[in-house]
């Protein structure tokens, strides 16, 4: 299989993914475990990503300036922070941690 056939499979296969969901009888989607589930998915693919982008790089898992920064910006959303600022406060706690050389 070359690397064309599997984007055009792949292409179908989402296209088909999709169509399906289109067909879904409403009333299924309407009940209150199905929404429960969506919810629950989208949290638990964020909290991952969250994780894989904080700790991962290629095969191996770093311990840097990342995890403190995360930790920062956590706690700021827990104080219920503006979003810029806990942005802004998770990226210098990151900066100056690396001018430091205390997480490279």
């Amino acid at each position: 299989m070359t690397l064309w056939t599997a984007i055009l499979l792949a292409s179908v296969l989402c296209v088909a993914l999709k169509t399906l969901g289109y067909l879904v009888p409403t009333r299924w989607l309407d009940a209150p475990r199905p929404a429960r589930i969506a919810d629950l998915l989208t949290v638990a693919l964020l909290a991952a990503l969250v994780a894989v982008q904080t700790l991962g790089a290629g095969q191996a898992i770093i311990v840097d300036a990342r995890i403190p920064a995360v930790l920062v910006a956590a706690g700021l959303l827990l104080m219920r922070a503006p979003f810029l600022a806990v942005v802004a406060a998770s990226a210098l706690t990151a900066a100056l941690l690396r001018l430091w050389g205390w997480a490279v």
